[in-house]
């Protein structure tokens, strides 16, 4: 019932409220919207065998097997959404296996009641990417084969990139844009990330302009991650029909990122939190994020190729597992890191726990 929502109650709002499909939500048809949903709770997702965006998107090393496993296990924990980055360089490379994949992969996530929520742009970690096989690990290093998207060499041609992603942005959207397997559209992780700071905000404006362009039934974001940039921190905002945003605080300090951004009247979803070495946990954020009726989306499911058990800024190249996980849930074989965080995220969840 609640895909009918998704995609019908989205359309209708928009014509109820008189605005067109290339025009912002307002935000009764964004509240709209967002009662219709159970209270939403997931992860940033990417396959346990894959150390960025590329390595899971290629067809070489596609895993739907893999996927319908792990995505199993979010279904054990009562998650219902999934926060998962795509890769426009494996879409100038393979555009329609992209889409192929993408259609198996929302396939895989109707299996389990989940919907998820797509990533088009990152600024975050390397600056350079190459299609095909990928660099193995870094021991030790959080994301160390992670990449921006797109990479920096790219920026400096802005008339080709520019023509490039509206491309890819505009074909992703007008073949998924009616999809009621997908929950929204968040279009560009952390903009102004990794020293861009400002120079991000030309493409910022074009992300929204070409997604309103394509006219997806479900709602656009972009979340907004750093209080030092308020110009780029404005154009998200303003733009955006759901808020969303980042916190790895503790308890307190997401209480006050709540409040301030309640003031916009709007939906919210923090689509990344939980990092346990700075006290953002499942036990103390997760409940709050609840009370407040905030989407809760944490960083990290199953711990592999991307080595985020490992904090950001704590290389530990001669340790396999730091004695406490910065990130993720379960390992490879389904185990957890902590078995009390399970039951904590079922309860909240409301997950039915199978006998034994």
């Amino acid at each position: 019932m609640k895909r009918v929502f998704v995609i019908a109650v989205s359309v209708l709002m928009l014509i109820s409220c008189g605005k067109g499909p290339a025009q912002r939500w307002s935000a009764d048809a964004a509240n709209h919207w967002y009662a219709q949903q159970p209270w939403l709770s997931g992860c940033n997702y990417i396959p346990s065998n894959a150390i960025n965006q590329i390595e899971m998107w290629s067809a070489d090393t596609w895993s739907p097997e893999l996927i319908n496993t792990e995505l199993s296990w979010a279904d054990e924990l009562g998650f219902n959404t999934m926060r998962v980055f795509l890769s426009s360089l494996v879409y100038a490379n393979d555009p329609d296996g992209l889409k192929k994949r993408m259609d198996e992969f929302l396939s895989i996530c109707d299996r389990y009641d989940i919907l998820p929520m797509f990533v088009f742009l990152d600024d975050c970690w390397d600056p350079e990417s190459s299609y095909g096989p990928q660099r193995a690990p870094k021991p030790g290093i959080h994301n160390s084969g992670w990449v921006q998207d797109p990479s920096k060499a790219r920026r400096a041609d802005t008339t080709l990139l520019y023509s490039e992603l509206k491309t890819y942005v505009t074909d992703i959207i007008r073949t998924f844009g009616r999809d009621n397997r997908i929950l929204m559209w968040d279009l560009y992780n952390e903009p102004g990330n990794s020293g861009y700071k400002e120079e991000s905000i030309p493409l910022v404006k074009n992300m929204f302009r070409w997604a309103r362009e394509a006219a997806p039934s479900q709602p656009l974001t972009m979340g907004v991650w750093n209080p030092k940039f308020p110009a780029l921190n404005a154009l998200q905002l303003d733009n955006s029909d759901i808020i969303s945003f980042h916190d790895y605080g503790k308890p307190e300090h997401m209480q006050q990122t709540i409040d301030t951004l309640k003031t916009r009247g709007r939906p919210l979803v923090c689509t990344e939190y939980m990092a346990r070495t700075r006290g953002s946990l499942f036990t103390n954020v997760m409940p709050l994020l609840k009370e407040n009726n905030v989407a809760a989306v944490n960083w990290g499911f199953v711990s592999g190729k991307t080595n985020t058990i490992f904090a950001w800024s704590t290389p530990l190249p001669d340790v396999a597992e730091p004695e406490i996980w910065f990130h993720d849930i379960f390992r490879t074989d389904h185990t957890p890191f902590d078995p009390a965080e399970i039951e904590v995220i079922k309860r909240l969840n409301d997950a039915v726990v199978p006998a034994n």
